[in-house]
């Protein structure tokens, strides 16, 4: 991986970690148009600069995250919440790891993967009305462990993480931005399971990291940081305004862009 592809990709994962379009399946993607070799590392870093997307969450949401608004026993509950709904993801997770890493380079399962999601966000709004829930935190143990559930969807490259769990989110009955915001927070667990995994894996295997490596991945976690910062913003206040219809013909349109480039042999399967 080039210093270039490294920075192209890791604005990509900031611009689509948190916006239900498929950061993976966007990586993948970008990697196939630039030609980036789909080795070992590679896998690794579009995994870790996740850890960058994660901070930016906690930095956002610092007051939701460490400060006690609603008491400290609602604070821990919170807490307790996520590690509960992130369950499902760490069990599947690591049960599935090999699978999921074959899949990582199928751009067909990430082609129907947008296209199928984007009918569903194309009628989202519709199928989930009168939410009971607006604020995360009020969230129950069950309906996280639900939402925890809907997560392992993503598993399958193309399918969004953000998307997944938030459609989790509104079939349980919270708004869209409770929803969103959930998602937001259940990344932070989920992703940094799965960052310190594909590290360790590294290390474990290669018996650490290279100099070129190491600034591989700090260059892509700060971008991948401060574009998050500015996509968790935006995306926040459009769904808000318009909902996910937008997102689910973009998802669409991509979908069967994918499925052209595919079967005329312009892009590798």
């Amino acid at each position: 991986m080039t210093f270039f592809e490294a920075v192209v990709i890791s604005i990509v994962e900031g611009l689509t970690e948190f916006i239900p379009i498929s950061s993976t399946g966007h990586m993948i993607i970008t990697g196939k148009l630039l030609n980036t070799p789909q080795d070992e590392f590679t896998k690794m870093f579009t995994i870790a600069i996740q850890l960058g997307a994660i901070l930016a969450v906690v930095v956002l949401y610092y007051k939701k995250f460490f400060l006690p608004t609603h008491g400290w026993n609602k604070q821990w509950a919170f807490y307790g919440k996520l590690i509960v709904g992130v369950l499902p993801a760490l069990i599947l997770g690591f049960l599935l790891a090999d699978k999921i890493d074959e899949l990582l380079e199928s751009t067909l399962t990430v082609a129907v993967s947008l296209l199928l999601g984007g009918v569903v966000l194309v009628f989202i709004d519709s199928f989930f009305k009168n939410p009971k829930t607006n604020d995360p935190i009020e969230t129950t143990f069950l309906q996280s462990f639900i939402i925890g559930i809907w997560q392992c969807l993503a598993m399958i490259p193309g399918v969004s993480r953000s998307a997944a769990s938030i459609i989790g989110g509104m079939q349980q009955k919270l708004s869209r931005s409770a929803a969103a915001e959930f998602s937001f927070f259940l990344a932070v667990p989920t992703m940094f399971a799965a960052t310190g995994y594909k590290l360790l894996k590294h290390y474990s295997i290669n018996g650490g990291f290279t100099w070129i490596e190491i600034k591989l991945l700090t260059v892509g976690n700060i971008i991948a940081f401060i574009v998050s910062m500015l996509a968790i913003k935006f995306f926040i206040n459009f769904i808000k305004k318009y909902g996910f219809k937008f997102w689910g013909y973009y998802r669409i349109i991509i979908g069967l862009v994918l499925l052209i480039l595919l079967y005329s042999g312009k892009i590798s399967s």
